[in-house]
């Protein structure tokens, strides 16, 4: 009965520390009820709600499960589930926590909202929309519903859609958090970006120290090219949080645009020490570096560049467009091998763009791979059959092989397609320099070959004249 007793005053002092968010402590107390009484499940579920408010989101799962399974069939433990599932971007197994939580309560439309949410991860679009019919049967007028729904248009690119969803759910939920702004986006999707600018500006109206409203605010600036009002934003950001890393990246990457070089990569520098793994400021950083063309400055690119690709090793920050530029920066560094196997990664991601196999073939042309980078470029070729800067390669790459003949019929082809490309009039002058010597040394071996036979004619003496002699 003590045990009981004291279980009930650990879980009140639970509830006490909870509603303070004190979350260590509320955590603390539920596990001593737990460890008198570990078979309750309401205070299994209680210390799911407390773990999934610290962030912790792993063990709340963990939590929920132990309250699913002491309470079978509880319906509020596998919505928990799938919604923390879908945190930790684990969304076929939040569908299945999903489906089941709508098993359990039938008319709840809240685990159909969190379905559409994880199939949208999932990039099923059509069975997304499919959820959202079957949520308007249960409960046409809910907000929720609309928002969920409107993510998946803008994973599928249907703006307008999304725009009518999105209107739809703030008409019946005017106070839903940051609608203004999600609209705001939809509409710059678009191209209205002046409508997206005075829906931002709604937004922040209604809360005006919305960090994430700020810097898109601030993106959409840019976007305009009113640079200056851009940076206010982002310098407002860091008024409100001084150590907020994307706003000194939205800074850097302005002040780059504006050519301030400078102060672009004291910003990233910044970027940097708050965040070491983020995902574009030393690529960025690098490539400042690199174009200042001084000794020191390279050698630190390459350092950059090396740690950047320790880094896009781990298969979670293998993001094709990153590893582009991150294999091109490493050539343009010198470190060709790098940049190869790099750009080798990006072309396994899209196997069916032809700018990828183009860079690929570059990377073997200045590894010395004459035949693997002709390949590389034949294979872009195939894919565009007008792509001159594949034959323009091709071209460079027949040259070094000393097969002139083919090298000037990819640069005819390309000339065909662009006569006023620079660097292919250069090349045309180089072969048909080369062509101007070929024939001259052609004229020159002849003219010798004929004088050699005439000379033999004139200067070989008669039989007549021997026999006398």
């Amino acid at each position: 009965m003590n045990d009981w007793v004291d279980a009930e005053e650990h879980v009140e002092r639970a509830h006490e520390h909870y509603e303070a968010g004190r979350w260590d402590d509320a955590e603390a107390e539920l596990r001593r009820a737990l460890a008198l009484n570990p078979y309750q499940a309401e205070w299994q579920f209680n210390l799911g709600l407390t773990l999934e408010a610290a962030g912790r989101y792993e063990q709340a799962i963990d939590a929920f499960r132990a309250c699913h399974e002491l309470r079978d069939g509880d319906g509020p433990a596998a919505l928990a589930m799938g919604i923390n599932l879908i945190r930790l971007n684990r969304p076929r197994e939040a569908v299945e926590w999903l489906e089941q939580a709508e098993r359990l309560d039938p008319s709840s439309v809240t685990p159909i909202v969190h379905r559409i949410d994880a199939l949208t991860d999932l990039g099923e679009l059509e069975q997304a929309e499919l959820a959202f019919y079957m949520g308007q049967q249960l409960d046409p007028q809910n907000p929720d519903l609309y928002s969920a729904m409107a993510d998946a248009l803008l994973a599928r690119r249907d703006f307008e859609r999304a725009i009518w969803c999105l209107r739809e759910a703030a008409r019946l939920s005017p106070d839903m958090p940051r609608i203004n702004a999600r609209l705001a986006r939809a509409y710059a999707a678009t191209g209205r970006q002046e409508r997206a600018r005075q829906l931002y500006h709604r937004e922040l109206r209604l809360d005006p120290g919305d960090v994430d409203t700020l810097l898109d605010l601030g993106d959409l600036l840019v976007d305009m090219h009113r640079f200056d009002e851009a940076g206010e934003k982002y310098r407002r950001v860091l008024e409100l949080e001084p150590d907020h890393p994307e706003a000194h990246f939205a800074l850097g990457v302005l002040a780059a645009e504006q050519g301030r070089l400078h102060e672009a990569g004291v910003q990233f520098d910044v970027v940097l020490r708050l965040e070491p793994d983020h995902p574009e400021a030393r690529t960025r950083l690098a490539d400042l570096l690199l174009s200042s063309g001084r000794d020191q400055d390279v050698r630190r690119a390459r350092e950059l560049l090396l740690q950047e690709l320790r880094r896009c090793r781990v298969p979670e920050n293998q993001d094709a467009d990153a590893l582009d530029l991150l294999g091109q920066l490493l050539l343009d560094a010198d470190l060709s091998r790098e940049g190869a196997r790099v750009l080798q990664r990006v072309l396994e991601l899209r196997p069916s763009d032809h700018r990828a196999h183009h860079h690929f073939s570059v990377a073997l042309l200045e590894t010395g791979d004459l035949e693997g980078g002709i390949e590389a470029a034949k294979a872009a070729l195939r894919l565009n059959p007008r792509f001159v800067p594949a034959m323009h390669n091709l071209a460079l790459a027949y040259l070094r092989r000393g097969e002139w003949l083919r090298a000037r019929y990819w640069a005819r082809q390309a000339l065909a397609i662009d006569p006023d490309d620079a660097s292919l009039r250069r090349l045309r002058l180089m072969m048909a320099a080369h062509t101007g010597f070929a024939f001259a040394r052609f004229l020159a071996i002849s003219a010798w070959s004929a004088w050699k036979r005439v000379w033999s004619c004139i200067g070989r003496p008669t039989r007549q004249a021997a026999q006398r002699s």
